[in-house]
């Protein structure tokens, strides 16, 4: 049974290079093994993941995400059994939340600010699959969560 698991938190430190690539390297090395696919998306006081594979293994790394010293106030903001998957190439994107289009912002929450933590998991998803669309997400390099 495959599910789809979509969180928001936020960095315990100030992103750096270093942290993202560490997370990059934990994430190739990790999740090809255990079917797990998904999206990253990251501001420099936000992250927004969607991981999707098997059940097990899906609520086993979002267990690992909560306990992982590189984030805070980790929110869960959906879960839900799916047919297939939306994200099954995996891509780790910027959002350029100066570039991105304030009527798209708008569309989905209350102010033109990328918040998940303020916003429906259903608007926060349809977002990122708007952002993928449109290539707002600029890829960073291929691989899976962390």
């Amino acid at each position: 049974m495959l599910v789809r698991c979509l969180y928001a938190s936020r960095p315990a430190q100030p992103l750096k290079s270093e942290m993202l690539d560490g997370i990059l390297e934990q994430s190739r090395r990790n999740n090809p093994p255990r079917g797990i696919t998904g999206l990253l998306s990251f501001t420099n006081d936000v992250f927004v993941q969607v991981i999707e594979g098997g059940r097990d293994e899906v609520c086993d790394l979002f267990n690992t995400l909560v306990k992982d010293d590189r984030h805070s106030h980790v929110r869960l903001l959906s879960y839900e059994e799916v047919g297939e998957r939306r994200f099954p190439a995996w891509s780790m994107g910027q959002v350029n939340v100066g570039s991105l289009n304030r009527a798209l912002l708008l569309k989905y929450s209350q102010k033109a600010v990328l918040d998940p933590f303020t916003m429906p998991g259903q608007a926060t998803m349809a977002l990122l699959s708007e952002l993928v669309a449109t290539g707002a997400i600029a890829t960073r390099t291929g691989g899976t969560s962390h």
